[in-house]
């Protein structure tokens, strides 16, 4: 991601008057000194670009602006390279400071309108002024998306930072938000996979579910191959290979068997796992299940299925999750179920959340389910995380995913 080409990332402009704070507001969510800086209007001479990696959105290029009223001497030609920003923003990030509404922002909001850009305005400079309840209205008159800050206040630096990619997620572009491989990208042109697919009560019959069927896709389009057998033929069929897989995944009720089975040099890992990274973020997952060390009994969690189904007599988001977690926690703990597109608003009274691999939601409504508990400071996991972790295998199965296994490490360290 970090070597993807401008042309590939998510252009995000950022407009605004001169001296509002636009560059001081860009440094601000980087965590570093992008453009400079200065109390003298006008300082932004050209069109500031900086390339960055936003997780979970990926690559993005933010464009800091010329002040739009800049009326020095080079404000026409500044001007002209403003507008011309708007023919290559996805979307558009409008500063303004409190009480502070002029034709400026009305041009820009008109330009953006005209154009169908999504528009985020941040109110900057709160720590100077609060804004009135009918410079609120104004702006609301313009986006529902509104983030009130101060570009020097750095304790609410990630408060900040979140409700933007909160925004960012619901206003990008489709393409912007298609997911990652599932697993064409952990294993080489040519490469072979083993999938271990458990043939029980919870099998429909005559089929495979979808996250299996789109893993196999996943490889073929990959140009890969896959092997495909139950647990107790897979040590088997392992011993009847010339070459030892480059991967192999298995369904999250098999984890321990198939780890026990698997050679220490074979990376594995699990369906929902590889869902967790498909359709979230993975390593939101696996800082998450760490909330678990802290569990008390009598503490809430809430079990968020994706789609609605019968469940049965052993079912593992309602029954087995649940009593893994008690005997983890040693003791009783209160367990709410939804599923489907219900979601409860408030989140604050859980102590972890944990969805399904989400086969039956976009990516888009994953991440904003996941960005809804970061603003609530709930941690959130997975199925496949929250499975492998109680069976003490999860650092096992986070070796596909370099970054998420040294998330979980540093977590454990801290």
């Amino acid at each position: 991601m970090q070597t993807a080409p401008k042309s590939l990332r998510l252009q995000i402009s950022i407009f605004g008057r001169t001296n509002v704070g636009k560059s001081s507001f860009l440094n601000y969510i980087s965590g570093q000194d992008v453009s400079i800086t200065s109390p003298v209007a006008g300082t932004t001479t050209d069109v500031v670009e900086k390339a960055m990696e936003l997780l979970p959105l990926g690559p993005v290029l933010f464009l800091d602006t010329a002040g739009f009223d800049d009326k020095s001497e080079l404000g026409s030609l500044r001007i002209t390279k403003t507008f011309k920003v708007f023919d290559r923003s996805d979307i558009l990030v409008l500063v303004t400071e409190p009480d502070a509404w002029s034709g400026y922002e009305e041009t820009i909001a008109a330009e953006a309108k005209k154009r169908n850009t999504p528009v985020i305005i941040v109110v900057n400079k709160a720590d100077l002024k609060k804004s009135s309840d009918a410079f609120l209205e104004q702006a609301k008159s313009v986006s529902s998306r509104i983030i009130i800050c101060s570009s020097r206040d750095e304790s609410n630096r990630d408060r900040i930072i979140n409700a933007l990619k909160k925004h960012l997620i619901e206003t990008a572009p489709d393409e912007f938000l298609n997911p990652p491989s599932l697993i064409g990208d952990l294993m080489p042109a040519g490469g072979l996979a083993v999938l271990i697919i458990p043939i029980d009560l919870q099998a429909p019959k005559g089929r495979l579910i979808l996250p299996q069927v789109q893993t196999i896709r996943d490889a073929l389009d990959n140009d890969q191959a896959c092997l495909v057998t139950k647990e107790r033929e897979y040590a088997h069929a392992l011993s009847n290979l010339k070459v030892l897989p480059d991967l192999v995944v298995s369904d999250s009720q098999t984890v321990l068997k198939m780890v026990a089975d698997t050679p220490a040099a074979v990376k594995c890992t699990t369906f929902s796992i590889l869902f967790s990274r498909y359709k979230g973020d993975l390593q939101e997952s696996v800082k998450g299940i760490l909330a678990v060390e802290k569990m008390k009994p009598g503490d809430r969690i809430l079990i968020a299925e994706a789609c609605s189904h019968h469940a049965i007599e052993d079912d593992i988001g309602r029954v087995k999750i649940p009593r893994w977690l008690r005997q983890y926690v040693g003791g009783d703990i209160k367990v709410d179920i939804c599923s489907g597109r219900d979601y409860p608003e408030e989140l604050n009274q859980y102590k972890l959340i944990i969805p399904c691999g989400g086969c039956m939601l976009t990516r888009r409504e994953m991440l904003s389910r996941i960005h809804k508990c970061r603003e609530a400071g709930v941690p959130i996991t997975n199925y496949g995380v929250a499975i492998a972790f109680l069976q003490g295998v999860l650092e096992r199965v986070l070796s596909p995913f370099p970054a998420a296994l040294d998330a979980f490490r540093r977590g454990k360290t801290k």
